[in-house]
């Protein structure tokens, strides 16, 4: 069982807190993503996980042993950078053998692990060539089957995909959760893509400002955000935010309005509506895509926000009538925080 526990962990740089008493259980085999704007915290959790920065306060315990005093390379895990770190004069084969044979592995067990390692990765043809002989993502493949030799306890990922271009981001992310199924190996990730975290993870650790403001499934974040912070973050295109005083044009009559201060509405959950009912939307932008398009556009009252309708869309300058179904509007006090009576 490789299980991973933060207990009021802590890490100051100087007179900077970059963590503020995160406390997270992580369960045997999961896949947990950490996101959050730039600056949260989230690769420096990271990296107090693996052994790469010293926690100031708190415990941080891999299978219920506490690790703070154990060097990282003592841990049991296993780090993916964003950079690769490959050596380039090395064939694929050396690279991934290099980390065993500091170990002084017998150099059977290394071919073996090497070889099934290679094999689950679709790089047995490829372990002859150097690094600079390989695409972006087979150069991946190879950090990876790395880390798989050691057969870590826990495998972490700080932004591995950031290199990569689109197309190949979500190839990547296919065989990433393919290779966590095949392994069963617990898994923690660190991103800056909501994308990836919504594709990817089990479960999703929302930071900012070194603090975690929710924690669930994709599912869960989505529909049931805490805050409008989580609300805002999780969620492509992000969620619209409207004055309080729209809600009954917006289709929302829930109990819980007279305490609301702004709703929320995703743009994917805004419908068409009879002329001369609901919101009122005067178009000023528009982006076709096909299927449909994601337009923008203001209220009566300034307030800007963005729907996606099928097809292309009217004129800029025309007006669209929204409304919205009642369990799909968030509502939200003057702090931001979640109104749970909703309808």
């Amino acid at each position: 069982m490789s299980t991973l526990e933060l207990r009021s962990v802590t890490k100051r740089f100087q007179q900077v807190d970059v963590i503020r008493g995160v406390d997270l259980q992580v369960r045997h085999g999961e896949f947990v993503v950490f996101v959050g704007p730039s600056g949260c915290g989230k690769s420096t959790l990271l990296r107090l996980i693996a052994g790469l920065e010293t926690a100031s306060g708190g415990d941080i315990l891999v299978d219920e042993q506490r690790v703070n005093d154990i060097g990282a390379a003592d841990r049991g895990c296993a780090m993916v950078f964003q950079s690769y770190a490959l050596y380039p004069h090395m064939t694929v084969r050396a690279n991934m053998a290099f980390g065993l044979e500091n170990a002084k592995v017998a150099r059977q067990e290394i071919d073996r692990l090497v070889g099934e390692a290679a094999t689950l990765l679709r790089l047995d043809t490829l372990l002859d060539r150097k690094p600079t002989q390989l695409s972006g993502g087979q150069r991946q493949r190879v950090a990876i089957g790395r880390a798989i030799v050691r057969d870590p306890k826990i495998f972490l990922f700080d932004e591995p995909l950031s290199n990569l271009d689109a197309e190949l981001r979500v190839s990547m992310r296919a065989e990433l959760r393919e290779l966590h199924q095949r392994l069963g190996a617990t898994m923690v990730y660190v991103t800056h893509d909501q994308v990836e975290a919504m594709t990817m993870a089990d479960r999703i650790v929302v930071l900012r400002d070194g603090r975690i403001e929710q924690v669930g499934t994709p599912q869960a974040l989505y529909e049931r955000p805490c805050n409008t912070f989580v609300a805002g973050f999780i969620g492509s295109p992000r969620m619209n935010f409207i004055p309080a005083s729209h809600a009954a044009a917006l289709g929302y009559a829930g109990s819980g309005r007279s305490k609301a201060s702004q709703l929320g509405v995703r743009p994917e959950h805004l419908q068409p509506a009879p002329q001369g009912q609901g919101l009122a939307l005067t178009l000023r932008a528009a982006e076709y895509m096909g299927a449909n398009s994601l337009v923008q556009g203001d209220l009566a009252d300034g307030t800007r926000i963005e729907t996606l309708i099928e097809g292309p869309a009217p004129g800029i300058g025309q007006t669209l009538w929204l409304r919205a179904d009642a369990h799909q509007v968030h509502a939200f006090d003057a702090q931001g925080l979640r109104l749970e009576n909703l309808a």
